[in-house]
């Protein structure tokens, strides 16, 4: 799935506001206007999902900020500098893993409200698929996530968020 789709879809799912939305790519250190995202919403990606529109970065600074907006900021531990923004996705093989953390952490989510999601959209996961989806690259039993996890994820919270 292209990086703009799962914006796109993410911003449906939840009925997140331009202005909001221009709110939370502030708090993930990106300054937009209101017109900026309107035109990005609208414009069609490439088929690398690493443009200008809406590359890497530019999604995860926006999943940053969904955090903080959702959860508030981290408060720094002594001898940890600022300067971090936890960067994890590296290229299109671990953007629906690392989209599917990010969520989870903003909106507080556990397993079981995980599971829910992914039967409410339509797709029967188990607590280990489900594990393996959240670990991070490299561990034992990591598995990489495909775009049909992530369309079944979004329908279903979709379907949860907009009753």
């Amino acid at each position: 799935m292209e990086n703009i789709d799962i914006l796109k879809r993410l911003r449906y799912a939840l009925d997140i506001k331009d202005s909001d939305m221009v709110e939370i790519f502030k708090l993930g250190g990106v300054v937009l206007t209101k017109t900026n995202v309107q035109d990005m919403l609208k414009a069609n990606e490439g088929s690398d999902g690493n443009n200008q529109i809406c590359n890497y970065r530019m999604l995860e600074s926006f999943l940053n900020g969904f955090i903080v907006f959702k959860r508030g900021a981290k408060e720094e531990k002594p001898g940890e500098s600022g300067d971090n923004k936890n960067f994890m996705i590296n290229d299109y093989r671990n953007v629906n893993n690392i989209f599917l953390k990010k969520v989870k952490i903003a909106l507080a989510f556990t397993g079981d409200d995980m599971l829910a999601i992914f039967k409410a959209g339509g797709a029967e996961l188990s607590n280990g698929e489900l594990s393996a989806l959240l670990r991070r690259e490299g561990q034992r039993n990591y598995k990489v996530c495909g775009d049909r996890y992530i369309r079944v994820f979004l329908k279903g919270l979709a379907e949860r968020s907009r009753k």
